[in-house]
């Protein structure tokens, strides 16, 4: 099998890298404009094996993507990352142009490509990427979810110190400050989380999550990578090895919640189709209007893209 991955700016090369070192695909492909990128960071890449002992080839190109052709999952990381005070939102004049421009090219050479949009900001970059491929919402689909579900996780760890690997936890809506962490489904080795921690510290966590983004473009300078880039990885391990995993993805809703013709954050489970089902909780009134209250804020976002008349 093979993996494409377009971008090697930090989050693309992180996402590569943790790919390849699951070797469970035969070639990663590892695509950037600025020339000679892809290739260096490719080539570091590929020297690790002998260290981590992966077989997985992984081979860096700039902007030929004829190399990309017959992949079984492109995933998109291309565009420019936030900055100090720039919401996701402000990046999306410039990234939907990039993301279009991209998924053309991807299409054209893996027509049934499943594709995973990263770029920001989120759920209206998938929205565009939708609207260029011209796939069932089953195979065009964004990571957020695993990212944000994981910042939850970590900060719930550290608060109660335990393994993260006990903590179970799900998240809906936008990726951004009107995400829908639900304490209700939060579980510790199977303990209800709200029976382990007060409900202050809970929703401090919660909102330090909602804005686990920003947190760390105030300290970097720039977008995370690491956990991003090993979040869209998870994801296309659970395709490429038709595990059936429950992961929140930014899915087009057809329906489902009270929703339709928009993409936002809810649980799937992915497999070798993309997205094999999106499951529907049975939210109670507050969760459901809050998510109802995120929704809103994508789909004015989605309106904005609209209104650039590129499609």
């Amino acid at each position: 099998m093979k993996v494409s991955v377009i971008g090697a700016g930090n989050v693309g090369a992180t996402c590569a890298d943790v790919i390849a070192q699951k070797d469970i695909v035969n070639e990663v492909v590892l695509l950037d404009i600025k020339e000679n990128f892809a290739e260096g960071k490719a080539l570091d890449i590929w020297q690790c094996a002998p260290v981590n002992y992966f077989d997985t080839r992984v081979v860096g190109v700039t902007n030929d993507y004829t190399r990309t052709a017959n992949s079984d999952v492109v995933v998109i990381t291309s565009g420019l990352p936030r900055k100090p005070g720039m919401s996701r939102d402000d990046l999306i004049g410039t990234n939907a142009k990039i993301v279009k421009s991209v998924t053309e090219q991807v299409v054209a050479h893996s027509p049934e490509a499943i594709i995973i949009v990263v770029s920001n900001p989120l759920d209206v970059m998938t929205y565009c990427a939708y609207l260029t491929a011209k796939k069932p919402g089953s195979k065009v689909f964004g990571m957020a979810g695993v990212l944000d579900t994981a910042r939850y996780r970590a900060f719930l760890a550290t608060e109660l110190n335990c393994s993260p690997k006990d903590i179970q936890a799900v998240l809906l809506g936008g990726h951004g400050d009107t995400m829908v962490p639900l304490p209700r489904y939060t579980t510790v080795a199977g303990i209800p989380v709200e029976e382990l921690i007060d409900s202050a510290k809970l929703d401090a966590i919660i909102e330090r999550t909602k804005k686990g983004g920003g947190e760390i473009v105030n300290l970097l300078g720039t977008s995370a990578w690491y956990a991003p880039g090993s979040s869209a990885a998870q994801m296309v391990e659970a395709i490429v090895r038709d595990s059936q995993r429950i992961f929140p993805s930014c899915a087009y809703l057809e329906g489902q919640y009270g929703l339709e013709h928009i993409f936002l954050g809810v649980p799937t489970k992915l497999g070798k189709n993309g997205i094999e089902e999106i499951i529907e909780l049975q939210l109670n009134d507050q969760e459901m209007e809050l998510l109802h209250a995120s929704a809103k804020h994508v789909r004015e976002v989605m309106e904005v893209l609209d209104g650039m008349n590129m499609f």
